[in-house]
């Protein structure tokens, strides 16, 4: 799939909050997810000897606060916003459940790609 211009500011999106609110341990990574008609949702991981969350899992449940069910691109950061990565072993399915057309957004920084949720490997 082509990457787009809309692609690139949502990858400039989830960059932006990882830089601004990834700044401890407890928070290291950030999402952003885009709807069809371009609203724009982020979220942060949350680390905790209790468990982690991924940031995918809370932008999916920040959308759903504001009624929406669906999401059409996806994209997560780390190490501060430096590096793209895709969803985790335990996010994967999640995601492709709810959101069985979701976009992903994945790759180095300087060779992105989108690929649709169901052709990311593992």
């Amino acid at each position: 799939m082509e990457l787009r211009d809309t692609d690139r500011a949502l990858v400039q999106a989830a960059t932006a909050v990882a830089k601004l609110r990834c700044r401890s341990s407890h928070h290291t990574g950030a999402s952003a997810a885009r709807t069809a008609d371009g609203r724009v949702f982020s979220g942060v991981n949350l680390h905790h000897d209790s468990g982690d969350t991924c940031a995918e899992l809370v932008v999916i449940g920040t959308a759903a606060t504001q009624g929406v069910t669906e999401l059409e691109t996806i994209v997560s950061v780390a190490d501060r916003g430096r590096t793209v990565v895709g969803p985790c072993d335990r996010c994967r399915p999640v995601l492709s459940a709810y959101f069985p057309a979701l976009r992903v957004i994945v790759g180095e920084p300087n060779d992105l790609r989108v690929l649709p949720i169901a052709d990311l490997p593992g």
